[in-house]
């Protein structure tokens, strides 16, 4: 009761001043998160037992697939089939690479932790997070291509994470005497990919195709149009979750595949299940604060805060410029691109779940620091979204139009994002 009368009281106040702060370096994430930390620090923030654990999780869950599903439903997959060069790139080489690169710096800075568990560390903070992202993705002023890059690249790169956390959960069993073998984990690896995106597709496109349809001859009304979203992004993750797959990954396939069988669907449905997911991301953050990271900070040491910066500010930077070499962008773009890999409610739903589920002696190390260094991303980023993106954005309209910043998506805007030609592509 505590969280959620700390909650109400929070939104209360921000929604007055929303407006205000629209486009600011103050964040509504940094504003819940900051809510949540005063709440522990008054100790009425603890949750103690299995089930209050297990309700977190669960709301971070729900928070990160309806996020995911509303970005999905935002991309146009014309655009995306004609520039899946650099999301491709971000996450088949500059997301193997940052675990590589996290691994190492874990292994070498944080003292007890197994090679396994350091690798297990990396691969829960891989995954960047559409959420605190959004102020970037959804600026007009930054190119489209590099949005939806960014937005992309969120999107997937959390599902292909969930099997990489879940085969090093078992060699860091293995490890302690936990676990047998861990060759069955790549059948696990296999089956969640494969039916997460299997899943995904059939349902988000048979869904979007029955309610365009539907609509088409007026069965359908304004109010239960938008619910319809809703219940696609549970059925989906759901769905996904019984049969074996991967829950974030159907989310955001289903996406995908809703808005290209449902185009003219897309503005009214977005925007309500942004609204919906943006009020159980900031429950989520207030809670992250007030129940997760908040009681935890007094065991956070200097190695601790050390490498969740050089997660952030180095081990992601250097992956995604390794990423991107030979891709001709310029180097202001490939640091914007490395900078702006926020962490948040991913790592927070996989750090869960690795306490929760591993039984490995390192997990509520793992916990600990991850949740730094989302705490660490929340302000960071936030901070420097709005200002970086209005800078970028103009130098990126004054450069050539050729560059590969800007190629090929000119002719594809969202009618709802404004006129064309505002977002510098």
């Amino acid at each position: 009761m505590a969280e959620l009368t700390v909650f109400a009281a929070l939104l209360l106040g921000y929604a007055l001043l929303s407006g205000i702060t629209q486009g600011t370096s103050l964040t509504a994430p940094m504003v819940f998160t900051a809510g949540g930390l005063a709440l522990a620090a008054s100790g009425a923030g603890d949750l103690e037992g299995g089930v209050a654990g297990a309700a977190v999780r669960a709301l971070a869950e729900a928070s990160l697939a309806l996020v995911l599903f509303t970005d999905a439903v935002r991309i146009d997959l014309r655009v995306l089939r004609r520039e899946y060069h650099l999301p491709l790139r971000l996450l088949a080489i500059g997301m193997p690479a940052g675990i590589v690169l996290g691994t190492a710096t874990g292994y070498g800075l944080l003292s007890g932790l197994a090679l396994a568990e350091a690798a297990l560390l990396a691969a829960v903070l891989a995954p960047t997070d559409a959420a605190l992202g959004a102020s970037v993705v959804s600026d007009r002023r930054v190119p489209v291509r590099i949005r939806q890059s960014l937005n992309v690249e969120s999107g997937l790169n959390d599902g292909i994470a969930v099997p990489a956390v879940m085969v090093l959960v078992a060699l860091a069993a293995a490890d302690e005497g936990l676990a047998g073998s861990t060759w069955s984990w790549v059948g696990f690896t296999a089956r969640q990919i494969g039916i997460g995106v299997a899943a995904g597709a059939v349902l988000g496109w048979s869904c979007g195709w029955a309610l365009a349809r539907a609509d088409a001859r007026g069965w359908v009304n304004a109010t239960y149009r938008r619910l319809f979203t809703v219940g696609v992004a549970v059925l989906a993750y759901l769905g996904s979750e019984a049969l074996t797959g991967n829950g974030f990954l159907s989310v955001f396939v289903a996406g995908l595949a809703f808005g290209a069988a449902a185009r003219g669907q897309r503005r009214l449905v977005h925007q309500f299940a942004e609204r919906e997911g943006e009020m159980l991301t900031l429950l989520t953050f207030t809670v992250f604060g007030a129940a997760i990271i908040g009681p935890r900070l007094g065991d956070a040491d200097g190695w601790t805060v050390l490498y969740a910066a050089l997660s952030l500010a180095v081990v992601r930077p250097v992956a995604v410029a390794v990423a991107t070499v030979g891709a001709r962008l310029r180097l202001e773009t490939v640091c914007f691109l490395g900078w702006f890999g926020p962490r948040g409610l991913a790592s927070i739903v996989f750090a869960l779940l690795v306490v929760e589920e591993s039984g490995i002696a390192a997990a509520d190390r793992i916990m600990l620091v991850g949740g730094v260094t989302v705490l660490l991303s929340v302000f960071a980023h936030g901070a420097t979204a709005a200002p970086w993106s209005r800078g970028f954005g103009r130098r990126a309209a004054r450069y050539d139009r050729a560059a590969p910043e800007h190629q090929d998506v000119t002719v594809h805007h969202y009618r709802w994002h404004g006129p064309r030609g505002q977002d510098g592509a």
